[in-house]
């Protein structure tokens, strides 16, 4: 521990869990949290939820799982070199989707749709209350009882509505200050991998080219470059190859960058992290507009190309009828489900509880389960 910044997340100074445990005899207590992470049911959920393709549409294209452990390579290289607390930030990068619904952004939204005369669905609280609260492995307590410095980094965002009844997790989003490093570090590390790997299952897909992403700065740069260096290559290499000049680009600028803005900020502790202005963890001006470019044409060319659209509009129908039904008569659930926090909350409470069950569903599963409520056909 004495090799990380005092400006770190060290376990000593951490603010402990909500149920006390005796500590642990050969690891840390974060290193404590990413093992119950990596053995959490949710975790291993991940592997069938996908980011922009649905599962069954191919093996090659990214899951949540893969996603998860690409932000965490990505966020353990930056965190050592800022000497921030390495296992910390992969612990929260591997939990980030614990909470995140069958059909990435468009299971999402539509389960936020039905979920609007409820208190709404997040996708970042969810996975607070995966951790917090769903997770069923130990005697003593629900969930997988982490570190607030875990579950800090795990909540990204979160309304003021709901940072109200969530104690001093909340407390920062009500007061506008900043979380720590390796929370903020957690956000970029998530940026970097998701655009970089959708731009390659793009390709793979053949719903965007090399030759249009050539209009993009950041990619036409190493394009060229790579061209230079290797004027004979052609498709998964020469993708490759340039992909990883990218996400070096990212990487080493967020470093420098956030370095830079550690040493003018003088900061000696955590304490003085959260009561700064802004984020300490980012990238320069000239590489966030660069970045910027390249998101917004992923915008506009893969997130609203046809097939992506009608897949979604596919995906938020089954979550929405699975809503439907399974609110009306929570009986369609299986028992445990069906159980949940209805009783003694209502309407609200019977509502979360089918949110909850549809949230943990995978993509294939939910077909399946959408499939069996409305295809005769179909055994139950």
């Amino acid at each position: 521990m004495s090799k990380l910044a005092p400006y770190a997340a060290h376990d000593e100074q951490s603010r402990g869990r909500q149920h006390p445990e005796p500590a642990p005899a050969y690891r840390s207590e974060y290193q404590r949290d990413r093992d119950r992470i990596v053995h959490s049911t949710a975790f291993r959920r991940l592997v069938y939820k996908t980011q922009v393709f649905v599962n069954h549409e191919g093996d090659l294209y990214r899951t949540r799982l893969t996603h998860s452990l690409e932000v965490a390579q990505i966020a353990r290289t930056v965190a050592r070199a800022l000497k921030l607390n390495e296992v910390l930030s992969e612990a929260i990068c591997l939990a980030h989707d614990l909470g995140h619904t069958p059909f990435g952004h468009a299971g999402q939204d539509a389960l936020n749709e039905c979920m609007t005369d409820f208190g709404g669905f997040e996708h970042n609280l969810q996975s607070l209350r995966v951790v917090d609260e769903l997770e069923e492995h130990y005697a003593e307590f629900d969930g997988l009882n982490l570190t607030f410095e875990c579950r800090e980094g795990i909540l990204k965002h979160c309304s003021y509505s709901n940072a109200l009844k969530l104690g001093s997790l909340g407390e920062r989003f009500i007061n506008r200050r900043q979380p720590g490093l390796e929370a903020q570090l957690a956000n970029f590390a998530d940026e970097i991998a998701y655009n970089n790997h959708d731009v390659e299952d793009g390709i793979r897909a053949g719903l965007i080219t090399v030759e249009e992403l050539k209009s993009v700065p950041l990619f036409d740069q190493y394009h060229s470059a790579v061209r230079a260096k290797y004027p004979n290559l052609a498709g998964r290499r020469l993708v490759y190859e340039i992909l990883r000049r990218v996400i070096n680009h990212l990487v080493s600028d967020l470093i420098d960058s956030s370095a830079e803005r550690l040493r003018a900020a003088g900061v000696a502790s955590i304490a003085e992290v959260r009561s700064q202005p802004a984020a300490l963890i980012g990238f320069s001006p000239g590489t966030r507009e660069l970045n910027q470019g390249l998101k917004s044409f992923l915008r506009t060319n893969l997130y609203k190309h046809y097939k992506v659209q009608r897949m979604t509009s596919k995906a938020r129908r089954v979550v929405r009828e699975l809503f439907e039904s399974f609110f009306a008569d929570p009986s369609l659930m299986p028992g445990r489900a069906a159980g949940g926090r209805e009783a003694p909350n209502g309407p609200v409470g019977r509502a979360r509880a089918v949110a909850d069950y549809i949230a943990g569903m995978t993509d294939r599963y939910a077909i399946l389960e959408h499939a069996r409520l409305f295809d005769p056909s179909e055994s139950t």
